[in-house]
């Protein structure tokens, strides 16, 4: 005689112990079975958790990582001036906190100006504010932009001569409320699926 559990059949004579270890193994088979795919790609364990100190445009007021510490936060490099990818981004980035919903509140993106020379606290503020209330803009020294966007392999170069000229890599990070590195995507048209990954680092408590 057997015992169905899922997939696996077990004798109903099997000892007790045995029986329980029996059902253990198959319940760590089951939730070590394959994980749902990722739309953005998964980094965790790769990249050093988040670590900054800047100045947050909205209030003028120097910050660290730890003021974010409890919310899942995008990490974006990019200025004001950018004609066309920064503002297309954080557009897509504000459709995910609009699909987010009440969730929206448990997530921060944080606009690293890589133009500090141009990018003022007042100009950065009003620019972050126009995406969405969670679009905070972050403005740092130079030595402190450098330390950060190193850490996360990020680059960037402003040239002034002949023609004012700033270029900057893509990728938008995504940490968990603890400041850990779980995601980078270079795409962020995607805002649905990016919004249902972002809701999974939520919900993963």
């Amino acid at each position: 005689m057997t015992t169905e559990f899922g997939w696996c059949y077990l004798p109903a004579a099997m000892p007790r112990a045995a029986r329980f270890i029996a059902l253990l193994l198959v319940a760590v088979a089951a939730a070590c079975g394959p994980e749902k795919p990722w739309h953005a790609t998964n980094i965790t364990g790769s990249m050093p958790r988040l670590e900054f100190s800047m100045v947050r445009a909205s209030d003028g007021t120097p910050v660290t990582a730890e003021e974010y510490r409890g919310r899942a936060i995008f990490l974006y490099f990019g200025y004001t001036n950018c004609p066309d990818v920064c503002p297309t981004t954080l557009a897509n980035l504000a459709d995910v906190l609009h699909r987010l919903g009440p969730d929206a509140e448990k997530v921060r993106v944080l606009f690293v100006t890589v133009d500090p020379n141009r990018d003022g606290l007042p100009v950065l503020k009003r620019y972050a504010a126009a995406f969405a209330p969670q679009v905070e803009g972050l403005r740092g020294t130079p030595n402190q932009l450098a330390d950060l966007a190193r850490r996360y392999r990020v680059a960037y170069s402003v040239t002034t001569k002949p023609d004012y000229q700033v270029t900057h890599t893509s990728a938008v990070f995504v940490f968990d409320d603890t400041g850990r590195a779980r995601l980078v995507t270079l795409d962020t048209s995607d805002t649905a699926g990016l919004t249902e990954d972002v809701k999974r680092i939520i919900d993963d408590r």
